[in-house]
């Protein structure tokens, strides 16, 4: 039976496991942070009541072993259990050991996370419930079966993974001669990610949209509908820009789209937060891609135009509560930017390292989900994304020219991000006539390059030495740039002027 949570265990890490607690402590929660060696002293192990040690480094030494993480929810003496998204959190095994163990999952049933979680098995549900399909088949391992299944499902067709999101376990392939290097690889990246390499391919739609319907169930089998997301701004099949409401989507989109996802979460009486996520052609139609069991990383839009905290929304669900019978009304525009560390002027390498300076950015409608703080040393073992800002406005050019404001304002010293590479298109003419598709970034952004890359060096050159000299004069560069006052020693962002991380001189 469920049961309200006293304490809670947060199996994940960095920004969303700050964002959990932070909702969790609202609501009088007790919560508990794990980590990974890497992770030691990071800013959501300090976020929550108490840390317990998983050790390794790697995913699979940690955030991956559902059996030290059940150890550690009972030597914490924790209720219940968070996945977060990644990791675990669309595992069906996880779920049911979770329960098993006497535990609340916040999340969807086992039964629910194999009905859906599985997009092989979500294609078939979604097909019994009437929601259009791209044609697929399955990966047999055998070359030439699989070149034939290609070949009639005709190239170009994506191998996908069976588990997970986020991207991950994705090569769109354009040929024969590449599917067997394609399938291999996605295998790999979907074993490393998600601990199951099951692949299938799909035919893939030329110039598509990707627009995603986020639903919430309770155990009562009730299901609201939360509106849509524009998620098309992709690099590699991995989001990095989304917004709520899609500014493609019309009345009767939204109407037929958001019916097709309230009925398949409800033929299964889905519990907790979904994604059910589509792909529009240019002609308009729209087909069934997968089901997302978990919260998005995305979530945050909705909870802006919607004035909802989802996590709240979870963890009463998780406990027994009846969601309200009518969705809340949506207003405004939402835009979600991922900081991430890597280069896109040189193919995106990753880029971690020690971040020497961070301040966040701040003003009316802006929000940032972050686990960054000075002398922090980001992981190279885990996902690149640092944090996530969002700013919400009553219209979209509004929201755009404040999510520009926000990432200028946002200084991360010590390793490359692509926050002039986000600047720059949220600053482009098809930014502002939402003419992305997801293949843009990847043929028209390639070889991308800073506008002005010599200006830029330099000024970050500037204030890495100015962030040194005010540490060696007594007290820190953090103190002196953030509070002020009589004898405060100017810092940085004191001095500089109008300067801003990616701006154009």
């Amino acid at each position: 039976m469920p049961r309200p949570i006293r304490k809670l265990l947060i199996a994940n890490r960095s920004e969303i496991a700050v964002r959990i607690a932070q909702t969790a402590r609202e609501m009088g929660i007790a919560t508990v942070a794990v980590y990974a060696d890497p992770d030691a002293g990071g800013e959501h192990a300090r976020a929550c009541d108490e840390a317990v040690a998983l050790g390794g480094a790697s995913s699979s030494e940690s955030y991956l072993d559902i059996a030290k993480l059940l150890a550690a929810a009972r030597r914490s003496g924790a209720d219940a259990v968070h996945p977060g998204y990644g990791f675990l959190a669309e595992r069906a095994d996880f779920a049911a050991a979770v329960e098993a163990a006497g535990l609340t999952f916040v999340g969807p049933t086992a039964a629910s996370i194999q009905a859906m979680g599985d997009k092989i098995r979500a294609r078939s549900a979604a097909e019994a419930s009437g929601v259009p399909v791209l044609p697929s088949a399955p990966v047999t391992g055998d070359d030439a079966c699989d070149r034939s299944a290609a070949d009639k499902l005709g190239f170009p067709v994506l191998v996908k993974a069976a588990a997970g999101g986020g991207g991950r376990g994705m090569r769109l392939v354009a040929d024969a001669a590449a599917l067997s290097d394609a399938i291999a690889s996605a295998q790999r990246e979907a074993g490393s990610s998600f601990g199951d390499d099951r692949v299938y391919l799909e035919k893939f739609v030329v110039g598509p949209r990707h627009i995603e319907i986020q639903v919430f169930g309770d155990a009562h089998g009730h299901a609201v509908l939360l509106g849509e997301r524009e998620c098309s701004v992709q690099r590699r099949h991995q989001k990095i820009i989304e917004e709520a409401p899609s500014p493609i989507v019309d009345e009767a989109m939204r109407a037929k789209m958001g019916g097709a996802a309230v009925d398949l979460a409800a033929s299964i009486r889905y519990r907790g937060a979904g994604t059910v996520e589509f792909v529009v052609a240019p002609d308009g139609n729209f087909y069934f891609l997968e089901m997302n069991t978990r919260l998005q990383v995305e979530h945050a839009v909705t909870e802006a135009v919607t004035n909802t905290d989802l996590v709240r929304w979870q963890l009463e669900v998780a406990g027994g509560a009846r969601l309200p019978q009518t969705a809340p009304t949506a207003r405004g525009h939402a835009i979600e930017c991922r900081v991430c560390a890597e280069d896109p002027a040189n193919g995106f390498l990753p880029s971690a390292g020690r971040v020497r300076r961070v301040d966040h950015p701040r003003g009316v409608g802006i929000r940032v989900d972050s686990a960054l703080r000075d002398e922090w040393n980001v992981p190279v073992q885990y996902d690149s994304m640092l944090a996530k800002v969002i700013a919400w406005a009553p219209d979209r050019s509004q929201a755009t020219r404040r999510m520009i404001a926000a990432l200028e304002s946002f200084p991360i010293l010590g390793f490359t991000t692509n926050i002039a590479f986000l600047l720059e298109l949220l600053r482009s003419e098809r930014f502002a006539r939402a003419g992305f598709f997801t293949t843009t970034l990847d043929t028209e952004f390639a070889a991308w390059k800073p506008a002005d890359e010599l200006s830029f060096d330099i000024a970050a050159a500037a204030v890495a030495m100015l962030v040194r000299s005010g540490r060696t004069r007594g007290g820190s560069a953090h103190d002196s740039a953030s509070h002020g006052g009589a004898g405060a020693i100017p810092g940085p962002w004191q001095t500089l002027g109008a300067w801003r991380v990616g701006e154009r001189t």
